[in-house]
C-alpha cells in the first residue's frame, strides 16, 4: 500500500523523568515563551496535514500536569508509559492498526518543522523507517581529563526525532529485541535486520537536555513572535458600602462599587486589554453581565482566561500597565499589593505590571467622586 493510502498517527513519548534538569518540574511540562514543551511538540505534529492523530504517553501519576500542559487541546486520551522506553512505545504502539505509519517523537523536541515530516513520509515509499539526522560538524575525540585519541567524523551523523516506521515492521523488530531497552526504535529496527533510510534532520529538533539548551530554545522561538499591543478601559461607579475590590486585593472604602461581578475596575480593564492583543472581543463578551453565572463572580478569573487565550495562541505577556481614575480611595498604601496579585494571576515577575493612579483635578464623573474608572496597556508577543 502506497504510504500517502496508509494513517499517520504521532506518538510523543513525554513519560521522562527530567532528571538531568535537577529536581522540580519535568521537563516535558516546562515552558518555552509560555507554552509548554509538550504543547509545543503537540501542535508541531498535530498541525500537520497528514498526521491522523497524536497519541501522548505519560509517567502514571502524570495525567493532571499533562492535562494543565496542553491547555484543552484536542489530543487521543494519555497513554501511560512502561518502566523503559522501550516499554513506553510499546503502550504507545497498542491499539494502532498494521498497516499504518507512525512518528515516534520525544517530548523534549519541542520543534518539528513539517518539511521535516514531509521527507520522513516520503522515505517511507522505500524503506520500513526512516531518521531525521544532521552531519557531525564539529571535531571528534575520545578522553576524559586529556584528549586521547581522535575520532574519524566521516560518515556520522546525528539521529533526531521524529522518526517514522511502518507500524508493521516496528512491531516485527520489537517482538525480535524483546525486553532489550534501547535509546531509540531506529536502533530497535537496525537490530532486526532493517533498512532505516536517513532523510535531511533540522537544528530546531535539537533536544532540551540541560538549562542552557532551555535558553537557546526560548530564545529561539521569541525570534518568531510579533509584538502586539491591547488597551483596555473601565468604569464603575459608587454604590452601597464598602470596601471595593481594586486590583484583585479589598481596598477598604466608605463606597461600594456597582457592578454584577466584583466590579473590580483593575482587574477589568486589563482583561480588557489582553482580549484587545489576540482580537478576542470584550470582557463582556466572553462574561455577559446577563449570565447569572457571573452574579458577585471574583475578577481574577476573568483576567485568568484572558491570559490563557494569549497562552493558547502560543504569546507571551510581556507588560501590563493600568492607571485608576478617582478621588478616592488612596491608590498608593495598595499600589503593591496590587501588583503583588496582578502578577500572581498572569504568573509574571511583579516588575512586569505596573499600577499608578491619577485623578481628574475633580474634573468629571470622578472629579465629583460618582465612580472610578481604570485605563490599561498590555503588551504582547505571538507567533507570526
Amino acid at each position: 500500500m502506497p504510504v500517502t493510502a496508509m494513517p499517520v498517527t504521532a506518538i510523543i513519548v513525554a513519560a521522562g523523568s527530567g532528571s538531568r534538569m535537577g529536581e522540580g518540574t519535568p521537563k516535558q511540562y516546562r515552558t518555552i515563551a509560555g507554552k509548554a514543551v509538550l504543547a509545543h511538540a503537540v501542535d508541531a505534529l498535530k498541525s500537520h496535514p497528514d498526521v491522523n492523530s497524536v497519541r501522548i504517553v505519560i509517567a502514571d501519576g502524570q495525567e493532571i500536569t499533562a492535562q494543565a500542559a496542553l491547555n484543552g487541546r484536542d489530543v487521543e486520551p494519555f497513554i501511560v508509559g512502561g518502566a523503559t522506553r522501550a516499554a513506553s512505545v510499546a503502550n504507545g504502539l497498542a491499539g494502532i492498526e498494521n498497516g499504518g505509519i507512525v512518528l515516534i517523537h520525544d517530548a523534549a523536541r519541542p520543534f518539528c518543522p513539517h518539511d521535516v515530516i514531509d521527507r520522513l513520509l516520503g522515505a517511507l515509499e522505500e524503506a520500513p523507517a526512516a531518521v531525521p539526522a544532521l552531519p557531525v560538524a564539529d571535531t571528534l575525540a575520545s578522553g576524559a581529563e586529556r584528549i586521547e585519541r581522535m575520532a574519524d567524523r566521516k560518515g556520522l551523523v546525528r539521529v533526531q526525532t521524529p522518526q517514522a516506521f511502518r507500524v508493521d515492521a516496528l512491531r516485527s523488530a520489537m517482538a525480535t529485541a524483546g525486553a532489550t531497552d534501547s535509546t531509540d526504535e531506529s536502533s530497535v529496527m537496525i537490530a532486526a535486520g532493517f533498512k532505516v533510510a536517513i532523510v535531511e534532520g533540522d537544528p530546531v529538533l535539537e533536544k532540551l537536555t540541560g538549562p542552557a539548551d532551555f535558553e537557546r530554545a526560548e530564545a529561539l522561538q521569541l525570534a518568531f513572535l510579533a509584538p502586539r499591543t491591547g488597551f483596555g478601559f473601565d468604569v464603575h461607579a459608587f454604590s452601597g458600602s464598602g470596601p471595593i475590590m481594586m486590583g484583585g486585593i479589598e481596598v477598604p472604602h466608605e463606597r461600594g462599587l456597582a457592578g454584577h461581578s466584583d466590579a473590580d475596575v483593575v482587574l477589568h480593564a486589563i482583561t480588557d486589554a489582553l482580549l484587545g492583543t489576540v482580537a478576542e472581543g470584550d470582557i463582556g463578551q466572553h462574561f455577559p453581565p446577563s449570565d447569572a453565572e457571573w452574579k458577585g463572580a471574583s475578577s481574577d478569573r476573568f483576567l485568568a482566561h484572558a491570559a490563557s487565550l494569549v497562552a493558547a495562541r502560543g504569546g507571551v505577556i510581556d507588560h501590563v500597565d493600568c492607571t485608576v481614575i478617582c478621588e478616592a480611595p488612596k491608590v498608593g498604601p495598595y499600589r503593591d499589593a496590587m501588583r503583588q496579585r496582578v502578577a500572581e494571576i498572569l504568573a509574571l515577575p511583579v516588575s512586569r505590571v505596573s499600577i499608578k493612579a491619577t485623578t481628574t483635578e475633580r474634573l468629571g464623573f470622578t472629579g465629583r467622586g460618582e465612580g472610578i474608572a481604570a485605563q490599561a496597556v498590555a503588551s504582547v508577543r505571538l507567533p507570526q
